[in-house]
């Protein structure tokens, strides 16, 4: 798992749950729609999640980091953010963003 990590990935679970995804997030549920992560070999990476917050009306988040790979283990340092930290296995990437678990699919 120390190969290469570039390339686009798809959200496919959050906390178990198939996208679409009921999570709750600091005591407000939401629904996370879909997502997308891509890391570039530039040592850059982004996300794009698609959610609906209890307003019901549907959101786009995008975020970019510089990350550091070491090993499967990749740290991103998010744009105005914290950090958070990423496992590759095989085509799966999986991170943890605040206590959720977001797993993506190359």
């Amino acid at each position: 798992s120390d190969g290469d990590p570039t390339g686009f990935y798809a959200l496919v679970s959050v906390n178990g749950n198939r996208v679409p995804a009921s999570v709750s997030h600091d005591g407000t549920a939401l629904q996370v729609r879909s997502g997308t992560f891509t890391i570039k070999a530039d040592g850059t990476c982004s996300t794009k999640t698609v959610f609906v917050p209890p307003s019901g009306t549907e959101a786009t988040r995008e975020v970019s980091a510089t990350y550091a790979k070491e090993g499967s283990r990749l740290t991103m340092q998010w744009q105005g953010a914290g950090t958070t930290t990423g496992t590759m296995e095989g085509s799966t990437f999986t991170m943890d963003n605040e206590g959720m678990l977001f797993v993506y699919r190359k």
